[in-house]
Formats: C-alpha cells, sequence, structure tokens
C-alpha cells in the first residue's frame, strides 16, 4: 500500500530500500505494459486460488489493490468456492501507523482509511489468512512492501496468521542484495504467475 512513512524505529536502511523500491516499480510498470501481462495476471488468479482452497480460510483478509497491485480480490470473487467465506478489507490509521481487518460483504468498499485507500466500515476482525501485495519477495518468503510497514506490524502482532504474499516474477529479489530487518515477517508462501514460490 502506498501510504505513510515508517516510524522512525523502523528506518534503518530506508535509503537503499527507497532505491530498490523505485528499481521494483519501474520494471513493474515495464511488465504490466507488455504483451504477456495478461496472460500472467490470468495465471496468478489461477494459482492464488487454487493455494488458498486448500487453506480452508474462515475468514479471509484481502486488500484493496493501487497501482498495479494484483487484484486478489477479482481472482477470489471469480470462484464460488470462496462465496461462504468470510472475508475482510484492512483499515490504516496514519497517526498511529495501526492498521486492522474490518469484516467486508465483497461489495465496492463503502469507507476510505486514513491513507486514502478503500477499505469496511465492518466491524473489526482478525482473519486466520490474509493476502499480502508485495513489491519485491524472496524464495524465503521475505516481503517488500511499499513502505508503509502497515502489514508488517499487523502480522507481527498476529503470528498464527496464514500469510499469503502475491507478487509478479519481476519483483523476486536476489538474497544477497536483500537482507531482512528486524519487523520483517516472513509470508508462509508467495504465490506469482509461475506458481507456488
Amino acid at each position: 500500500m502506498n501510504v505513510a512513512p515508517e516510524p522512525a524505529a523502523a528506518r534503518a536502511g530506508v535509503p537503499e530500500r527507497r532505491a530498490l523500491r523505485a528499481r521494483l516499480v519501474a520494471g513493474r510498470d515495464v511488465f504490466v505494459a507488455s504483451a504477456g501481462f495478461a496472460a500472467a495476471n490470468d495465471a496468478l488468479s489461477l494459482h492464488l486460488r487454487a493455494a488458498l482452497v486448500p487453506l480452508e480460510p474462515a475468514c479471509l483478509g484481502l486488500y484493496w489493490p493501487m497501482r498495479w497491485e494484483f487484484n486478489a480480490v477479482a481472482a477470489v470473487a471469480a470462484d464460488a468456492v470462496f462465496d461462504k467465506v468470510a472475508r475482510a478489507l484492512p483499515y490504516a490509521r496514519r497517526l498511529s501507523h495501526a492498521m486492522e481487518f474490518r469484516n467486508w460483504g465483497g461489495e465496492t468498499p463503502s469507507a476510505i482509511d486514513e491513507c486514502g485507500i478503500p477499505a469496511s466500515d465492518g466491524a473489526v476482525v482478525v482473519p486466520d489468512v490474509v493476502v499480502v501485495p508485495c513489491l519485491g519477495f524472496t524464495r524465503a518468503g521475505h516481503r517488500l512492501g511499499s513502505g508503509g510497514g502497515y502489514f508488517d506490524r499487523w502480522l507481527a502482532a498476529h503470528p498464527h496468521v496464514v500469510a499469503v504474499g502475491v507478487a509478479w516474477d519481476c519483483g523476486e529479489l536476489d538474497p544477497l542484495a536483500f537482507a531482512p530487518e528486524a519487523h520483517d515477517v516472513p509470508l508462509a508462501l508467495v504465490v506469482t504467475e509461475s506458481g507456488v514460490r
């Protein structure tokens, strides 16, 4: 999510990560304009649904896609298997840098969070499975987000939740070039257009 900056305590390596994010965004922009993007989007949708079904979520945390993030909401809505699964959307608070999930019925979001992102005005819930957008990722399951740290903090506070990252193959990071920090929580799995990575 393209939101508020990280608190000062979590800013180690900020210039390097900003440069890395800029390179990843540029690469993603080239990718989404390519002839292969539509097929990759369809493939990622199929792989994500296949990865989620065995997890049997009671409540599935999604996110409202921003600027070329993969649309996991549409991917899940395309499969009747998920019709009876409760869903939730995040609600981010700018001043406290906190995030919560709120129950969501799947309709066009009726609220906007404090970072300007469409959200739900439903009751606060804790999903058992959460789909997390990744700008970059490593094969070990570490992710690089857009810099707000909201998902990182929420996942750290809810270690029992199964976190499923979604990313484009072009976002894969060399582990030698990306060192996870103390606040980086590894994902259970990362799904791309190539499958589960």
